[in-house]
């Protein structure tokens, strides 16, 4: 699904030269649902900008499916990610004057692809999720918990090939997490998404199928679910956390 391969990204600051991705290498399957963790400056968000290309890796490569990422041109880059990248984001990014059925449905409105498989489409998604309550009412009105459910739903109706989710329980309290997260987990479950993760929060990643942490620019450690419970999971991944910080 998404590989990931040696990947190198470096800023400049007058004539300091910061290299903040030092050969990262990574897969997601289909279907998985991923977290990648770590410390401020261990270059997470930068991997999920390199990512969805909306800044340029200095090497290395990204492969969507068959699609090599850094090759494609502006024009075909925008289109993978209004149709093959789904987006969910800390701050939810919902247009105030649309209600949230119109959210949801903004993705094919810019493709021009609003039909009436579409619309049936968005009202799955708001069952789903538990929003279908919600449709006609406009963010304003909605709660942090039932905003970020609507951008989940929005990240999906165009049926990407992989979401990217940037910190979306940063702003929410625990309740509103939970119920975040389990929007995630539904929409792995039941609609078969594949999703990216990139969290500080080892509650939100104790869900997910498996963490990757980095650190100082480099995957530090891959910890794998399996079949163990979501608390004993988190245990571990805290366990990581303190061992990464006495090294």
């Amino acid at each position: 699904m998404l590989t990931v391969k040696d990947l190198h990204k470096s800023y400049q600051a007058g004539k300091v030269t910061y290299e903040v991705l030092k050969g990262v290498s990574l897969q997601v399957e289909k279907g998985e649902f991923v977290a990648v963790m770590g410390p401020s400056g261990s270059g997470k968000t930068t991997l999920l900008n390199c990512i969805s290309c909306y800044i340029p890796a200095d090497s290395g490569t990204i492969t969507l499916e068959d699609m090599e990422l850094a090759y494609l041109g502006e024009d075909a880059l925008a289109k993978v990610r209004n149709e093959q990248l789904g987006f969910v984001f800390q701050d939810f990014l919902l247009l105030d004057g649309l209600t949230v059925g119109e959210n949801i449905l903004l993705p094919a409105i810019i493709g021009g692809k609003i039909t009436s498989q579409t619309e049936k489409r968005a009202e799955q998604l708001c069952d789903v999720f538990g929003i279908g309550h919600i449709r006609d009412k406009y963010p304003a009105e909605i709660s942090g918990g039932e905003k970020q459910r609507t951008a989940v739903a929005r990240a999906l109706i165009n049926h990407p090939l992989l979401i990217l989710a940037d910190e979306p329980t940063g702003n929410l309290d625990s309740k509103s997490s939970r119920a975040v997260i389990r929007s995630f987990e539904q929409a792995k479950d039941t609609l078969g998404a594949t999703i990216f993760m990139v969290t500080h929060d080892s509650f939100a990643a104790s869900f997910c199928d498996r963490v990757i942490i980095l650190r100082d620019g480099v995957v530090w450690k891959t910890l794998e679910r399996g079949r163990a419970d979501r608390t004993v999971f988190q245990d571990r991944l805290l366990d990581a956390i303190r061992e990464m910080g006495k090294e």
